[in-house]
C-alpha cells in the first residue's frame, strides 16, 4: 500500500452504460435483471447471491492441494514469492473470483487492468459481507491462445508498438519473448526519462527480457502491478490440472455433447433476438505440442489434426489423452468448464463480450453437473483530466456529450454558436403553405393538377434545404478552429469511434502518478456499480 501523501486522488462522476450508446442491448438487459435472459444463468449479478453461490459450490469436490501445488509451480518458474493467498486455498471456506485474459503486449488495452482491479475489488467486498469465508481474486492467463495479431501490438501517445515476431506459431504463453528487446528500445524513446517512465521501462525489461517465454513475463508483469492486494495468477497450461478435465474432453471429442447443448442455447437466444457471441465447434478443443496449436476435426472416420499430417484413431486418441493430457487445449467453449473444474470459483468477471458467450454455456454447465457461476461486468471507465475538462466546459458541453455522434455534436455547438439562426425551417413552412394555397386553386380548376404542384414544392424544398447546407457550411468555416478540438476532444475519448479503454495503454497514466494510478482507480471502481465511471486525473 502506497503512503497516503504520495497518492493523487482522482475524481469521478457517473453515466448510464447505456447513455454511451456503446453497448449493447443484451449487456444492458442483462444489468437489469430482465426476465427474458433470466434462464441463461444461475445467479443475479448482485451480492446477496453469493451466499447461494458458495452454498452451491460447496457441494462440488474441487482437487485443492493440486490447486495449490500446481501454483506454487508456476511461481518458482518465475523465481518470484507465491502470494499467501495460495495457501488459503487448501482450505473448504476459501472460493475464487476469477478473470481472463490474453496475453496482451505491455498488458495491451486499458480494460485489461479494469478487469483485474474489478475482480480483486469483489473479493474484497466479499469478504466484508461474509468474513467467515476467504475469497482470492484469481487472473486466469490464455496462454493457450493462439491470435499472435491480437495481442502483438499497443497504441501508445498516437504511435502503435508492435513485436515484430516472425516466427510465432502455435500457444502464444510459449513465444520466447527476448525479441522484444527491439520494442522496448522504442517505448524507452516514447516514454521519455521521467522517474515514473524509468521504473517502468525497468519492469518491462525484467519481464520481457530476463523471462524465457510470454506466459512468465506475462506473470511477473502483472504480479509486479498488483501483488500488494493479492491477486494469483494461474496458467491452465498444465498437465496434471488438465488431467483432471480430460473426462469433459474425452465426452466432447467423442460425443459432440458441448456442441449440441451450446447450439441448442444458441437458437432459444435467436428466439429472443440476441445473436451468437461464439459459435461452438463439434470439437472444442486444439491439439497443443511444441509450437503446434490447431484444431482437431473428425472426418473419414479418423480425427485429424488440421493443417498437419496427424490422424488418429478412437482407440489413438483416447491413447494420447491419457497419456499426455497436456497436449489438448479447451477452446472458448470448453475453457469455462475447465476453469470451474479446477478452481473453488464464484463468479466470472468479464466484459459485454464475454458475459455474451457466457450466457450461451449455462445448458452445458448443467449436463455436466459444474456450478454456473456468478456473472459480473467489469467497472468501465473514461480517463480524462483538468485541463481537458476545462475545454469541454468552454465549448459548452458537459463530458457526458461526447458520446453523441460526432456531426450531431458538431451541428449543435455551430448552432448554439452562431450570431443568427442558421435553419431555413420558418421558411420552409411558409412556402410550404404557399403551395397548399396554390395546390387549392389548381386542383379546383384540375384535379390532375395536384401531382405538377406538389412536384414543383418539392424541388422548392430541395433548393432550401442545399441552401440551408451551404449556410452551415460557411457557418463551420468561420468556427473551424473550436470544431477542430471538438474533433480531438472525440479521438481522445473515442479514438477510432472505440471506448477509450478498449484501445488505450495504461502506460501514459502510469507515467503521471506511477503506483497510484492503479491505488486510485480501485478505490474509484465497485464491481457492483454497473455504469461509466468518468475519472479526472489530477
Amino acid at each position: 500500500m502506497l503512503p497516503l501523501q504520495l497518492i493523487m486522488k482522482f475524481k469521478s462522476t457517473k453515466i448510464a452504460l447505456s447513455q454511451t450508446e456503446q453497448f449493447s442491448n443484451l449487456i444492458l438487459n442483462y444489468i437489469k435483471g430482465e426476465d427474458l435472459l433470466r434462464k441463461f444463468y444461475t445467479y443475479l449479478p448482485n451480492i446477496d447471491t453469493f451466499k447461494q453461490a458458495i452454498d452451491d459450490k460447496n457441494k462440488e469436490e474441487i482437487n485443492r492441494n493440486l490447486l495449490v501445488a500446481v501454483l506454487k509451480k508456476q511461481y518458482l518458474q518465475n523465481n518470484i514469492a507465491a502470494p499467501v493467498n495460495i495457501d488459503l486455498l487448501i482450505n473448504k471456506n476459501t472460493f475464487t473470483v476469477c478473470t481472463g485474459h490474453q496475453l496482451c503486449l505491455f498488458t495491451g488495452p486499458l480494460y485489461f487492468i479494469y478487469k483485474i482491479i474489478t475482480t480483486i475489488n469483489l473479493a474484497e467486498s466479499l469478504k466484508k459481507k461474509y468474513p467467515e469465508y476467504n475469497f482470492v481474486p484469481i487472473y486466469w492467463m490464455a496462454s493457450e491462445d493462439h491470435d499472435f495479431e491480437e495481442i502483438k501490438s499497443i497504441n501508445l501517445f498516437g504511435k502503435n508498438v508492435s513485436w515484430e515476431n516472425f516466427d510465432a506459431k502455435g500457444a502464444v504463453g510459449k513465444l520466447n519473448t527476448h525479441s522484444l528487446s527491439e520494442s522496448i528500445d522504442e517505448l524507452t524513446v516514447i516514454l521519455g526519462n521521467s522517474e515514473h517512465s524509468k521504473n517502468l521501462i525497468q519492469l518491462f525489461t525484467d519481464a520481457y527480457l530476463k523471462q524465457n517465454n510470454l506466459a512468465n513475463a506475462t506473470r511477473f508483469l502483472v504480479n509486479h502491478l498488483f501483488k500488494q492486494y493479492g491477486l494469483v495468477i494461474l496458467d491452465g497450461d498444465d498437465a496434471q490440472l488438465k488431467q483432471s478435465f480430460s473426462s469433459i474432453l474425452e465426452d466432447d471429442i467423442l460425443n459432440n455433447t458441448n456442441f449440441k447443448l451450446v447450439e441448442q442455447t444458441i437458437t432459444e437466444l435467436n428466439k429472443i433476438g440476441v445473436k451468437p457471441q461464439v459459435v461452438p465447434r463439434q470439437i472444442n478443443c486444439f491439439y497443443l505440442n511444441g509450437n503446434l496449436r490447431e484444431r482437431i476435426i473428425f472426418e473419414n472416420s479418423k480425427y485429424i489434426v488440421q493443417n498437419t499430417g496427424l490422424t488418429f484413431t478412437k482407440e489413438e486418441l483416447l491413447i494420447e489423452l491419457k497419456r499426455y493430457p497436456e497436449r489438448f487445449s479447451p477452446n472458448v467453449t470448453t475453457r469455462p468448464l475447465y476453469q470451474q473444474i479446477i478452481l473453488p470459483n464464484l463468479a466470472y468477471i468479464g466484459g459485454p463480450g464475454e458475459i455474451a458467450y457466457w450466457l450461451e454455456y449455462k445448458a452445458m454447465f448443467d449436463y455436466h453437473k459444474i456450478n454456473f457461476p456468478v456473472l459480473i461486468p467489469r467497472n468501465f471507465a473514461l480517463l480524462t483530466d483538468e485541463k481537458i475538462n476545462l475545454q469541454i466546459k468552454k465549448l459548452g458541453f458537459e463530458v457526458s456529450d461526447i458520446f453523441k455522434n460526432t456531426e450531431d455534436l458538431i451541428k449543435e455547438f455551430v448552432a448554439k454558436n452562431a450570431d443568427t439562426d442558421l435553419t431555413l425551417k420558418g421558411q420552409e413552412e411558409k412556402i410550404t403553405a404557399i403551395f397548399n394555397e396554390i395546390a387549392t386553386k389548381a386542383i379546383a380548376v384540375d384535379v390532375t393538377l395536384k401531382g405538377s404542384v406538389e412536384a414543383e414544392l418539392q424541388k422548392t424544398l430541395n433548393a432550401l434545404k442545399n441552401m440551408e447546407t451551404k449556410i452551415l457550411r460557411s457557418e463551420k468555416q468561420k468556427q473551424e478552429t473550436n470544431i477542430n478540438q471538438i474533433k480531438k476532444l472525440k479521438d481522445k475519448f473515442l479514438p477510432e469511434g472505440v471506448l477509450q479503454e478498449r484501445y488505450e495503454n495504461f502506460s501514459p497514466y502510469y507515467l503521471k502518478a506511477g503506483q497510484s494510478f492503479i491505488e486510485n482507480l480501485k478505490e474509484q471502481f465497485n464491481p457492483f456499480d454497473f455504469e461509466m465511471l468518468i475519472i479526472e486525473l489530477n
